[in-house]
């Protein structure tokens, strides 16, 4: 199998400073790739900022002949959005990769979560991909090529206790690529979602440290890397940690038709609730049309008798 390389391609990768982000940006530029290292520099919470730890990654790729710019803008703020691209295409006058990583967590309870913890989150995590995304779309349009990767949670596609900003954000990032994978297709634009688990800052007090030792940031990238070549998939949700990988997806049961006009009553659907909530059916649709097609195509086999 041929080696997976990026020679002449640039990427930026966001929240690059640690974590997932930075190894991303190491193996990007392990890999020819030129790399814009973008971290405000941010506690865990989203407070503070100094770009010193993009600098510090942009040194380790020096280190080891790769050429790299630091960017310490704000994902949220689109003065600096825009900064980072225009940096980015004065340097090297093109954008093939984004990564959309870049994360604070403001855990509470729902009862205890204020609107702030709220809206912080979902600027960065949600707004904060959106953003990036679209200020270099065009220019990935006119390239006629593109990877993006976002970076969804379990949370989002499972729940977890105390995360419902979180939660939320991310979900919204699987939302986000299913309609670009479709927009993009035209234009060579793949994108695809990593849902990680890992040990980072995020996670550091979260677990013990033999589980840790196991989830490795390192441990994700490799899958990563395959979400942003050249034969890329486009709208797949990637699950990686500790070296196991697996794909997630959005089902949806055949259902079943109920009836129309007065036959359709709440106990009308009581009434055939295990057929429609049949799991042996589950299909994966790739677009909402395919959801639509699902529901008239019950109501045919209903007029069919």
């Amino acid at each position: 199998m041929a080696d997976i390389r990026f020679d002449d391609k640039v990427a930026i990768v966001t929240g690059a400073g640690g974590g997932l982000g930075r190894c991303h940006a190491l193996e990007l530029a392990r890999r020819g790739a030129k790399v814009v290292v973008n971290d405000l520099g941010a506690s865990m919470d989203g407070s503070g900022g100094s770009s010193e730890a993009a600098n510090d990654v942009v040194k380790e790729i020096e280190a080891m002949g790769g050429e790299a710019i630091a960017n310490g803008s704000s994902v949220t703020d689109d003065a600096g959005v825009k900064k980072m691209i225009d940096d980015t295409m004065n340097k090297w006058g093109r954008i093939d990769i984004l990564i959309a990583n870049a994360g604070i967590l403001r855990d509470k309870s729902f009862s205890k979560m204020t609107m702030e913890d709220i809206q912080l989150v979902v600027d960065v995590h949600l707004m904060g991909s959106f953003k990036p995304i679209k200020a270099a779309w065009d220019i990935m349009k006119g390239q006629e090529y593109g990877r993006i990767v976002v970076t969804t949670s379990s949370t989002g596609l499972y729940g977890n206790f105390g995360q419902a900003n979180y939660g939320a954000a991310k979900l919204g990032l699987v939302g986000l690529v299913n309609t670009l994978k479709i927009e993009g297709a035209k234009n060579n634009i793949k994108i695809n979602a990593v849902c990680p688990v890992a040990a980072t800052r995020m996670t550091e007090g979260l677990m013990s440290p033999e589980v840790l030792e196991q989830l490795k940031p390192e441990y994700v990238t490799p899958g990563v890397m395959n979400l942003v070549k050249e034969d890329a998939p486009t709208g797949m949700i990637l699950s990686a940690g500790a070296g196991v990988f697996s794909m997630a997806e959005i089902v949806e049961t055949k259902g079943a038709f109920v009836g129309q006009g007065e036959a359709l009553t709440a106990e009308a659907v009581a009434a055939k609730w295990d057929q429609i909530t049949d799991k042996s059916t589950q299909t994966h649709f790739n677009m909402g049309g395919e959801h639509g097609q699902n529901i008239f195509a019950r109501v045919a086999e209903a007029a069919k008798g």
